[in-house]
Order: C-alpha cells, then sequence, then structure tokens
C-alpha cells in the first residue's frame, strides 16, 4: 500500500463512521492511519471515498442522514434513565409516538410542540423534535411507533418508508426512514444498570476447574471429550471439592465433516454447537433401540476406541466420522410420537435461523467447505434456490437440526446435573471473538459482516507485524440497523444452558482492528463499536438467564474501561503471571488484586503451570522460531520472572523454600489466590494433573499440534478423566479452595 496521508476531509468521513484514524502504539508513539487504509474500511461500509468528490458527497450524506429518518434505528438506554431521542418530521408535520413493550403494553411519548432544529434536506426543510417517554420503561426489546396526527394508534403502520419517492424495504427492526411517511419504527432497548451476580453466588466466593473439553477423554468418550465428560468433572468436582463451576471451551459449532477446524476460537458458527461434543449412547433414541441397531453403534464404539484411545493426538476427523455414523443409524430408526413432538416444538422455536444453518450442512457436503465458491444460485441463504434445495434435501436437513435438539438436551442435563451437585453456577462457557469467513455465520448472516476485511491486533513487543486472525467483523452500522439481532442471538446461544459466560476478547464489544484483505495487520486500524448497546444488550441477556459475565479484559486498554465493564456488574481477567507492578519490577500484592474478577495462575494461550515453571515454553518458541533473540537470553528474562514469584511466594509464608519443586509452588501459586479478593478463582485442570503441555502456541498453525493435545500427566503421557478423580495430586490442588469463604470472613 502506499503511506499516503488522509486529506482533512476524509479524516471528518472516517471518524463520522467511528474508524480512528490516530493511534498510540505500543511504544506509546502516535501513529496516523494511512488513507489508503481509510478507504477500504470504508469501502467495506459501503461508502465511497475513492476520490476527493466522492468523500465531499459521501461527508455531506453522513450529516444529512439522521435528519432522513423520522427516529434513530434504535435507541438503547440504561433502566431508570430518562428517554429521550429526535423526531424528525417535514416542516409544519405533526406526529403521534407511543411505545409497544415487548409484552404488548403501550407507553405514551411527549414530542417537543416547537422544533429544536431545522435543516433543508433534499430542497425540503425537516423539523428536528425531541421525543421524551412518559414514564419508566420495563427491561427489554420495545417498539417505537410513529403516526401522523389524527391517526389511531397503529392506523398508521405501513410498509411505505420511502426516501424521496424510492421504495425502500423495512429492516428487521423496523425502519424510521422518510420524514413524510406514516408508520415509521424504530427499535428501543432498556439494559440493566448492572448485572446483579446470580442469586447462587451472592455473599460467596466461588472456584471452578477450567477444561479443554475436547482434551479430556474417559473410557466412555470416542477419541474427544464430551458432553457427559463434562458433566462427570462437574459433578465430581462439585460433590468432592466443593467447585462451584466449571469454564470451557467455546462449543461453537464446527465444519460438519472433514476436515474439521481444530481451533475452538475458529468456529463456523457461534450460534449453534458442534456435534462432536455428544455422547451417543445418551441419546434418548439410542436407549429405546433393539439389540441389533445397539449392536451396530457398539461396534463402532468398540472401532474407534481401538483407532484412538492410545493415541497421543485429538483427532477430530476420526472422532466424528464414527460418531456421525453411529447418529444417523439413530436417526434413522425414528422417535416415539412423544419425542416427535418435542422435536417438533424445538424446530418451530428455532426457526427460520436453525433451518438455515441445517441447509448450511447438507450445501457443505454437497458444494464445499467454502459458500464463496458455490454456485450462484446458493451463496445468498435467502435466495429461492436455498428454499428449493432445502425441500429436496427436507430429511437430511432434519438430521441436522435434530443434532442440535440432541445437543441442546445434553447440555441441558449437564447444568442440571452440575447444579444438583452443588454448584452455585454449573458451567461458564466461552464465546469467541468470532467466525470462520467461510462458515455459515458468514454465510446466514453475510449483511451483518464487513465484506473484505478480518479482524485481528496491532503490532506490540511480542507481535511486531501485528496479527490477522482472518475472521470477518460485525458491522456496527448493521447492528445497529437491526436492533443488534445477531449479537442477541449468539449471546442468547451460549447462555441458553449456562450460569455464566466468558467472553474472550471483550475488549471486542468496544472497538476491533479492522484488516483490509490486500493489507497487512500493521496496515490495519480501529473501527469503534457502540459499547453501551453491545455490553448493555449483554448483560441485559445475562440477566434474563440468570447467569455471570466474565470479560477477557488482557491486553492493551484504557483504564476507562475496565472501569466501565465493573460498573455494569462485568467481571474481568486476572491472570497471575501477568498481575505485576512492572515499575517495581515486583509482583502485585494480593490487597491490590480487583474483587470483581475471575482470578486464575494460567490460561489456555499460556503453558500449563508446571511447564511454565520449567521453562518449556521458551524452549518450544525457539524450537518453532518465534524467539526474537537468543535463547539463551529469553531463559535469563524467563527465570528471573520465575525466580521474583518464588521469593515473593516465600515472602508471604506461603513456601518454605523459593528453590521448592514446581509441584509445591504450583500449590503456592493457587495458595496464593485465595489470598486476594477476587471473587471468582479458577483452576487449570492441566494444572491439577501437573501436566506440562501447552494446548495453544500463538503463532503457529500446524508447526505445532495446537487444540489437539489430550491431557496429560507430568511425564507428558495421556491421562483419562477416570485417573483425574483418582489422583492426588489433584486432589490437593482442589483442596487448597475448601476453605475458601472461611478465610474471605477472616480477612
Amino acid at each position: 500500500m502506499t503511506d499516503s496521508a488522509a486529506t482533512p476531509d476524509l479524516v471528518e468521513l472516517a471518524e463520522a463512521y467511528g474508524i480512528t484514524t490516530e493511534y498510540e502504539d505500543w511504544k506509546k508513539a502516535r501513529v496516523s492511519v494511512a488513507a489508503d487504509t481509510l478507504v477500504a474500511v470504508l469501502a467495506a461500509l459501503d461508502v465511497d471515498a475513492s476520490t476527493p468528490d466522492a468523500v465531499r458527497s459521501a461527508l455531506q450524506a453522513r450529516r444529512d442522514a439522521p435528519w432522513r429518518r423520522v427516529v434513530p434505528p434504535c435507541v438503547v438506554v440504561r433502566e431508570g434513565d430518562d428517554v429521550e431521542f429526535p423526531v424528525h418530521v417535514a416542516e409544519g408535520d405533526q406526529v403521534a409516538v407511543h411505545v409497544v413493550t415487548e409484552v404488548g403494553t403501550h407507553v405514551s411519548v411527549t414530542v417537543s410542540s416547537r422544533a429544536q432544529e431545522t435543516r433543508e434536506v433534499d430542497g425540503r426543510v425537516v423539523e428536528r423534535h425531541v421525543a421524551r417517554v412518559d414514564g419508566d420503561l420495563p427491561l427489554g426489546y420495545h417498539t417505537v411507533i410513529v403516526s401522523p396526527v389524527g391517526l389511531a394508534a397503529g392506523d398508521g403502520d405501513s410498509d411505505d418508508t420511502r426516501v424521496d419517492g424510492e421504495d425502500r424495504p423495512s429492516t428487521e427492526a423496523g425502519d424510521g426512514h422518510d420524514t413524510r411517511a406514516a408508520g415509521a419504527r424504530a427499535s428501543l432497548i432498556v439494559t440493566p444498570r448492572v448485572l446483579e451476580v446470580p442469586a447462587t453466588m451472592r455473599d460467596k466466593r466461588v472456584w471452578g476447574l477450567a477444561t479443554q473439553l475436547y482434551s479430556v477423554r474417559s473410557q466412555g468418550s470416542w477419541g474427544v471429550g464430551d458432553l457427559v465428560d463434562l458433566r462427570d468433572l462437574a459433578v465430581w468436582s462439585a460433590a468432592e471439592h466443593g467447585a462451584d463451576y466449571v469454564l470451557v471451551n467455546p462449543l461453537h459449532a464446527a465444519q460438519p465433516s472433514a476436515p474439521m477446524e481444530p481451533s475452538p476460537y475458529l468456529p463456523t458458527s457461534r450460534r449453534f454447537v458442534n456435534p462432536l461434543y455428544l455422547r451417543v449412547e445418551h441419546v434418548e433414541e439410542y436407549a429405546s433401540a433393539s439389540a441389533d441397531v445397539r449392536g451396530v453403534i457398539d461396534d463402532l464404539a468398540r472401532d474407534v476406541h481401538a483407532r484412538l484411545d492410545d493415541v497421543d493426538r485429538i483427532d477430530r476427523d476420526a472422532a466424528w466420522g464414527a460418531k456421525e455414523q453411529a447418529l444417523r443409524v439413530l436417526w434413522q430408526i425414528g422417535r416415539t410420537p412423544g419425542r416427535q413432538a418435542a422435536f417438533d416444538a424445538y424446530c418451530r422455536a428455532g426457526g427460520e435461523q436453525l433451518t438455515r444453518f441445517a441447509t448450511w450442512c447438507v450445501l457443505f457436503r454437497t458444494f464445499g467447505p467454502d459458500w464463496r465458491t458455490w454456485p450462484h444460485d446458493y451463496q445468498d441463504a435467502t435466495a429461492p434456490a436455498v428454499a428449493r434445495f432445502g425441500a429436496e434435501h427436507a430429511d437430511e436437513v432434519d438430521f441436522h437440526r435434530w443434532l442440535q435438539w440432541c445437543l441442546d438436551e445434553q447440555l441441558r442435563g449437564v447444568r442440571s446435573d452440575a447444579v444438583a451437585a452443588g454448584m452455585a453456577l454449573g458451567v461458564v462457557h466461552d464465546l469467541a471473538v468470532g467466525v470462520n469467513p467461510a462458515g455459515a455465520d458468514a454465510w446466514a448472516l453475510q449483511d451483518a459482516f464487513a465484506a473484505g476485511i478480518h479482524v485481528g491486533a496491532p503490532p506490540d513487543q511480542f507481535t511486531q507485524l501485528g496479527q490477522d486472525w482472518g475472521q470477518p467483523p460485525l458491522r456496527p452500522d448493521r447492528l445497529a440497523e437491526t436492533a443488534y439481532a445477531p449479537f442477541r442471538e449468539i449471546v442468547g446461544t451460549v447462555l441458553r444452558h449456562a450460569g455464566g459466560v466468558r467472553i474472550d476478547h471483550i475488549l471486542g464489544l468496544f472497538r476491533l482492528w479492522w484488516v483490509p484483505e490486500s493489507m497487512t495487520p500493521k496496515d490495519g486500524t480501529y473501527v469503534t463499536y457502540d459499547h453501551e448497546a453491545m455490553i448493555g444488550i449483554l448483560v441485559l441477556e445475562a440477566q434474563r438467564a440468570g447467569a455471570l459475565v466474565v470479560g477477557e479484559d488482557l491486553g492493551t486498554l484504557e483504564a476507562w474501561v475496565q472501569t466501565f465493564l465493573a460498573e455494569r456488574g462485568v467481571y474481568g481477567t486476572s491472570i497471575l503471571w501477568f498481575e505485576q507492578d512492572w515499575d517495581a519490577q515486583r509482583p502485585l500484592p494480593p490487597e491490590d488484586w480487583r474483587e470483581k474478577c475471575l482470578a486464575s495462575v494460567t490460561t489456555h494461550d499460556l503453558p500449563p503451570t508446571a511447564g511454565y515453571l520449567d521453562a518449556a515454553h521458551v524452549r518450544l518458541r525457539h524450537e518453532l522460531g518465534l524467539l526474537d533473540g537468543s535463547l539463551e537470553d529469553e531463559l535469563a528474562r524467563d527465570e528471573a520472572d520465575r525466580r521474583r514469584w518464588r521469593e515473593f511466594l516465600v515472602a508471604q509464608g506461603l513456601l518454605d523454600d523459593a528453590d521448592a519443586p514446581n509441584e509445591q509452588v504450583v500449590e503456592a501459586l493457587h495458595a496464593f489466590l485465595v489470598t486476594t479478593p477476587s471473587r471468582m478463582l479458577n483452576v487449570a485442570l492441566v494444572d491439577a494433573v501437573g501436566d506440562v503441555r501447552v494446548q495453544n502456541q500463538p503463532g503457529t498453525a500446524d508447526e505445532y499440534p495446537n487444540w489437539r493435545v489430550p491431557l496429560s500427566g507430568p511425564d507428558g503421557e495421556p491421562i483419562r478423566l477416570e485417573d483425574v478423580f483418582t489422583s492426588e495430586r489433584a486432589a490437593r490442588l482442589c483442596g487448597i479452595f475448601a476453605g475458601l469463604n472461611e478465610h474471605a470472613a477472616q480477612g
């Protein structure tokens, strides 16, 4: 790209669309974003800024855009706040405005009799009035309806939302266009001021295990950890050790056939679940199947156990290949009338989006893994050809809907059994940042995504060329126009059977680094999102689900972001190795840790603690060519960091000797977490069993078996879930948290 400077008009236009034109890099230097980047990002928002004349035209259109709407497309407020929004009408016109709540009640709205401002737009004078809602509105998703004076409420509802005589279809959220037309609508969303912690967690601190579920294999799982393994882990940790939750990796849907993407953080859809996690024998149809049918499935199970049980890699493709055969056998035997009625009800509730996802799965098997290469007629999810295809392959579409229903049943059972075993929260699910651009969500919701853009990260001290994660970002403007429907659906799915949700890279709800496909990551820029709306909707959905929200707020961020999240009741994330007084070059004292956060020694992007203490991660990065300097220098720096922590633990009275064995240090580090005020403590399952191998090595793809490493012991040999239950090492580490709330009371 050419490093051209942006003109003042281009800067104004970009900033009007929330595009950052200047930012501070990791070296604290100010960086001006090049004009080529701004032009490319604007193009992804359907704004032509290719010439000076185009920029001036687009800028004027942007200034006039609010005046061409009767009401904004979406208004988001906090509960108890005054609700005001502009109403634009042609000069001299009068309108009546009312709100219809989500339960159907009507609330009156007062519109100022005198115009607050006027502007000539498209050759006519438009007045701006202010609408104020009379009375408090309940939480939820409501609709603003505008009618000309003289029409009864509802009489002005119309699909005629023309702008200057051109036909314009209404959006899902209603359309506030055309200052001369009746029936303008807007969405009005009222969100909680603060998300209260679930009642089961009030007045207590909680602790739980974190696991990458696919890696946790048992004698019953088919080569990959599944939902029955998750249930058993939750029940064991609760019943035996008083755990209050288990945090699990994203269970989002992947490709329906090989090759299956190994990373749970690059799903095909965040609105549906990966059937890889089903336990076949716990699908209800298996229990009622004939002996012959069960025999076929049992043979498949024996075969997959023989092939995968002793393999030191998670082989998703082989596991799913066997599971899919077994599940198709169960699908073909049919359901009892009661089961069929329940399945039909699930399909009705899932509606068009469930059908589209299931249809995509069949199209995937027919035309290939990337919808962008399919025949043109099938690239649009709303096209008649897609509907015909679904009808012609109805049984296959129903099979994929049935898989989602089976997942829903097993997920419900996991949470129910976890809570019954005594957990305060149950399962805390994980929400990935984005989706595969070739996948189901990018196909079904393509209008909501920015074309030709990838999400990534700017250069920093660890990745000085920046990062390109290959995921398309949601468009801020389209989110507002649809009342955030795609985001609401994503959050609603992950919270459906959850006691909490972890939001990976929650900073992405404030701003994301957009990288044009034709450019390198360092040539990107930030695009801002309406964080008041995004966080508000997140806490609204969580409150309705009775769930806690944890935001992964690691990385470069402004201090006000953490303050904002805390004020809304969103917990942060504190990883022990990063909690340092960097100026004093020492670990952060326990009293300086945050209260409203999930505190952990490690995370899935770092090595298990036993591996970290042996500098296994440094040697691995050296082997993979990821070190900037020499191995000796990096080992020395790493040893100095670890030495500081060992000496700090001795000073805190948690370790007798700074040269103590690693296992004692791991226990001391977790005991340190108990001394902090953090209300949510976490233990990685890999630490409980002394695993040393990292699950994910950032900066690699196939150079390292990311997301394919099975749970292993200190010797690097894979272990089963049953081994965890009898592990004295795991029992000792979990036992550190037995008196968690007694410690808090003494403190």
